[in-house]
């Protein structure tokens, strides 16, 4: 009985210090490049990425980018995002990517392809660099 006990909680152990989030979920060690808004081709340059539990780091058309994502999977959310201060040809589209990023509330990872999406309708597509 002891020894099925320690095992259980050696188990139980060992599972929750797991990442949770979508850098444990398969988002990890990939560059992700936005492809679309709301189903619309998004042009302009943007790439995402989840370099470890937690963070989430990327390009926007005109700034850098870095942000917390804590979020279990297969929620997400973009928190306490901070950019460079550039100004160049693009800052509408990535005004409109930083707002869009925002609303997101979840994540759905796949071989090549990362969908971040909300209850309202909203979807942001991204496919593996």
């Amino acid at each position: 009985m002891i020894r099925a006990a320690f095992g259980l909680s050696a188990f139980t152990a060992l599972f929750s210090c797991a990442d949770e989030t979508l850098s444990g979920y398969g988002a990890s060690d990939t560059v992700w490049i936005l492809r679309e808004i709301d189903g619309a081709a998004f042009t302009a340059e943007v790439t995402l990425e989840f370099p470890e539990e937690g963070l989430l780091r990327g390009k926007a058309p005109c700034n850098g980018f870095q942000g917390a994502q804590s979020a279990p999977y297969p929620w997400f959310k973009a928190e306490n995002v901070a950019a460079t201060r550039m100004a160049c040809p693009d800052l509408e589209a990535e005004t409109v990517f930083f707002a869009a990023l925002q609303e997101m509330t979840l994540a759905e990872v796949g071989i090549d392809t990362l969908f971040l999406s909300n209850d309202a309708g909203r979807k942001m597509v991204f496919s593996a660099q």
